[in-house]
């Protein structure tokens, strides 16, 4: 399609690009694609340059190329065992759906008054706000121990919501705050309205055996890591190794 100061870009790079770039509704083909070609070079202009300046030798670009390259092949590995997980029979989706109500018959969009803060290291202050039953308890709980937090609206679809939290927030009374912990932050949550946004049969079985087969993938990836793990020659620096096999 193009060569770049000796370098080319073949067919099958611009068809990939294409694949993954959004083109505008009616754009002509070949404008799209000679769009998409020139921004290839432009990137592969930059990247020469960048092989010139040397930056392609340093640690910190060796580094994040090997942690991207693992990625990627853990990402194909991971892809490649969903497709080849075996389809679940009529009686197993009818099970999993029954199972999840929070992304089928009962799914629901919350809308959610929220709390944002670091997490709190004193013990203390911890076991207050898991003992707090409402947004401004916990309000007061971080105002006294000095930790900032900004408060906002947010909108939460319970698709998406962990099966066992899921359980627990429907469990506990309609006001009752829950703290979901992100990074180093937290995210307490109360829910303030219901709408019910169940999903038809229909549209659920797509839904439910996509669910299944990610969750059998990853059963089988755990499971092939394990053996992996076994089977491997793994030496560490001392002061590196696991807690249990330091004992050893």
């Amino acid at each position: 399609m193009a060569i770049v100061n000796g370098e080319e870009i073949t067919a099958a790079e611009l068809n990939a690009e294409l694949s993954n770039t959004k083109i505008p509704e009616g754009m002509d083909k070949n404008q799209a694609r000679n769009r998409v070609l020139q921004q290839m070079i432009d990137r592969r202009l930059v990247a020469q340059q960048a092989k010139k300046d040397g930056i392609d030798k340093s640690p910190d670009f060796l580094n994040r190329q090997r942690r991207m390259n693992e990625d990627l092949l853990i990402n194909m590995f991971a892809s490649r065992q969903v497709d080849t997980t075996r389809l679940p029979s009529d009686p197993e989706i009818a099970r999993f759906q029954a199972s999840r109500p929070e992304m089928f018959a009962k799914r629901e969009q919350w809308n959610l008054d929220q709390l944002r803060f670091a997490l709190p290291s004193d013990p203390a202050v911890k076991a207050k706000l898991a003992a707090a039953h409402s947004l401004d308890e916990i309000a007061k709980i971080l105002t006294d121990a000095r930790v900032t937090f900004d408060r906002q609206k947010n909108r939460l679809d319970t698709a998406v919501v962990p099966h066992d939290l899921y359980g627990r927030i429907e469990t506990a009374p309609p006001t009752e705050p829950f703290i979901v912990p992100v990074g180093n932050l937290a995210i307490a949550s109360v829910i303030t309205s219901r709408e019910p946004a169940a999903i038809t049969s229909d549209e659920a079985r797509p839904i439910a055996v996509a669910a299944m087969r990610r969750t059998d993938a990853a059963k089988v990836m755990q499971e092939r890591l394990t053996a992996l793990r076994q089977a491997a020659k793994i030496d560490y620096k001392s002061g590196f190794a696991p807690a249990a096999l330091a004992k050893k």
